[in-house]
């Protein structure tokens, strides 16, 4: 457990300049753990994408049980008319409802993550809230930044770097293959984040940020927010008679 200091009040940023006791490192590569502890929590997702001089950014809400690796998020692409995706996350695959692209309005699109070269982490929208606290488990070269408050709580603020293949190989079970995959996709093996932990090491927000040079390069920028922890998360995965089978463009 992190132990906070008393400087400053709880209404307003509060900046520390020394690390309240333990290592800054270990403290984000156990925050997966910690999360696992809490069960699941409500969640917001955020991807903004910039190329060219051109910004979008993709929105999702919902929440995850951490202890399954399951999850719902609906997400609002920019200017979007219809329904939300939904997006179901669960170990090795994930499954949209809305996607376009020919799929049928009540068949599911299912996407094996372990098979994406990204291994989910930024060709959908969004990357699962899930994910986002495992990749923390290849921290290195962290600085403790200072203390500060996100929606009424203290947090510790962590920027550092993550190593993918590190991460897939510390990863719990059920993202261990995503990450193997994006390890092996990615250009550059190294992520840089932006962790806020609470007095409980759970995260409060993740930050990270990916470079992509697929045909031009596009900088990505993917934020999970944890909230409602304990919250009961009920996930029902589609029956296989509701899955798409045909083939749709890439995302």
């Amino acid at each position: 457990m992190l132990a906070f200091g008393t400087t400053g009040c709880t209404g307003s940023p509060a900046e520390a300049t020394e690390h309240p006791g333990g290592d800054p490192v270990a403290a984000v590569r156990g925050a997966a753990d910690a999360l696992s502890r809490t069960g699941s929590s409500r969640a917001r997702t955020a991807m903004e994408m910039t190329s060219g001089g051109t910004r979008v950014t993709v929105r999702g809400t919902g929440g995850f049980d951490y202890t399954q690796g399951v999850g719902r998020l609906d997400v609002v692409l920019p200017q979007a008319k219809g329904d939300p995706i939904t997006e179901l996350q669960a170990p090795g695959a994930l499954y949209m409802k809305n996607r376009g692209a020919g799929v049928p309005r009540d068949k599911w699109l299912r996407l094996d993550t372990t098979r994406l070269t990204d291994g989910n982490l930024v060709s959908n929208g969004a990357t699962d809230p899930c994910t986002a606290a495992e990749l923390l488990r290849g921290a290195r070269e962290v600085e403790f930044v200072g203390a500060t408050v996100l929606d009424g709580v203290r947090v510790l603020h962590y920027r550092g770097v993550t190593d993918l293949d590190r991460a897939a190989q510390s990863a719990s079970p059920f993202a261990r293959g995503a990450l193997r995959a994006a390890a092996e996709g990615f250009a550059e093996d190294e992520v840089q984040f932006d962790a806020y932990l609470d007095e409980r090491g759970r995260p409060r927000k993740v930050r990270h940020r990916f470079t992509l040079t697929e045909g031009r390069a596009v900088s990505v920028a993917s934020t999970s927010e944890y909230f409602d922890f304990g919250r009961p998360v009920p996930v029902r995965l589609p029956d296989p008679a509701d899955i798409y089978a045909g083939t749709v463009a890439a995302s």
